[in-house]
C-alpha cells in the first residue's frame, strides 16, 4: 500500500507491545489519591494511543478503493469495510483534538501563543482528515449511483482517490510535522514535562517530516518510498513516546505542574 505502510504496520507492533505494558501496570492509580495533573497526563497518553489504534487500521481498510478506484465502482464493493475505516477516522479527529485540548491548562503556563498554536494545527489536521473520508464515502456513493455507467464513471473514482491520497500528504504528513513534531516538542522541552532526549525527536522529526513531505509536493520522490519513510521515523518515534510514556510514568516533574490556579498572562505582558 502507498504511504509507507511497512513503518505503519512496525509503529503498529510497537502499539501491542505499549498495551501490554499498559495492562501490566492497570493498578498503577488504584487506591490512590489521582492529582489532576496526573489525570490530564492518563488522558493525553490514551488519546495519543487512540490515534495510532484508529488510523492505522484505517488505512489499511481503505485500500480497495485507493488501489484500484475504478474496479472498486465497478465490482462488488466492500462498502462496510470502508464506513468502518471511515468511522475509525471520526474517531482519530476526536482523538486529535483531544490530545490538544487536554494539554491548554499546562502548556500555557509555559508559552500561551504556542500552546494554541499547536491546537491549531492539530485542527488543520483534523480539517484534511476529514475531506479525506468525504472524498472516500464519495466513491462508495458514486458505486452505488453509477450503476451500468460505472466504466464512465471510473476517472471521477480516481479523482476522488487522489483527493483522499493528497489530503494524506499535506495533513498527516505535513502539517503534523509542525504541530506534534516542532510545536509540541518545543513545548515539552521548555517546560521539562517529558524526557529531554525524547523532545529532541520532536523538534529534529518534526521538520525533517515536513521537508520530506515537501519533497513530496514537488515530485522529488515517492510518497511513502525509502526517503520518506526514513525521514518519518524519528516523529513516529516521538508520537508513540507521547503516548506511551503519560499513560504510563506520567509528566515529569517540573515547575508549572505546581502553579495551578497562578493567573496566566502573554509573556510580553509578564515582562513589563
Amino acid at each position: 500500500m502507498r504511504r509507507g505502510a511497512s513503518l505503519r504496520v512496525a509503529a503498529a507492533a510497537v502499539l501491542i507491545v505499549a498495551i501490554v505494558m499498559i495492562a501490566d501496570r492497570r493498578d498503577l492509580t488504584k487506591g490512590v489519591d489521582v492529582s489532576p495533573q496526573r489525570r490530564i497526563s492518563l488522558a493525553f497518553g490514551l488519546l495519543y494511543l487512540i490515534t495510532f489504534a484508529t488510523s492505522i487500521p484505517a488505512a489499511l481498510l481503505y485500500q480497495p478503493v485507493l488501489d484500484d478506484p475504478q474496479g472498486y465502482i465497478a465490482g462488488g464493493g466492500a462498502d462496510n469495510r470502508i464506513y468502518f475505516g471511515a468511522l475509525l477516522e471520526l474517531i482519530l479527529i476526536i482523538a486529535n483534538i483531544g490530545t490538544a485540548i487536554v494539554l491548554i491548562p499546562l502548556l500555557k503556563r509555559q508559552h500561551e501563543i504556542l500552546t494554541f498554536s499547536y491546537v491549531a494545527a492539530r485542527v488543520m489536521e483534523c480539517v484534511f482528515i476529514l475531506v479525506g473520508i468525504l472524498a472516500v464515502l464519495a466513491v462508495v456513493t458514486l458505486r452505488h449511483d453509477a450503476g451500468t455507467d460505472a466504466a464512465a464513471m471510473g476517472g471521477l473514482a480516481e479523482s476522488l482517490a487522489a483527493i483522499k491520497d493528497w489530503t494524506f500528504k499535506l495533513g498527516p504528513g505535513w502539517v503534523v510535522g509542525i504541530g506534534n513534531g516542532l510545536i509540541l516538542g518545543y513545548l515539552m522541552y521548555r517546560s521539562g514535562l517529558m524526557p529531554r532526549g525524547l523532545t529532541w525527536l520532536g523538534m529534529i522529526g518534526g521538520p525533517l517530516q515536513t521537508l520530506a513531505g515537501t519533497g513530496v509536493l514537488f515530485d522529488l520522490y515517492d510518497a511513502g518510498g525509502a526517503v520518506q519513510g526514513i525521514a518519518t521515523i524519528p516523529e513516529i518515534i516521538w508520537e508513540l513516546s507521547l503516548g506511551i510514556y503519560p499513560l504510563i510514568w506520567g509528566f515529569k516533574p517540573s515547575p508549572i505542574l505546581a502553579e495551578e490556579g497562578r493567573p496566566v498572562l502573554h509573556p510580553a505582558l509578564e515582562a513589563r
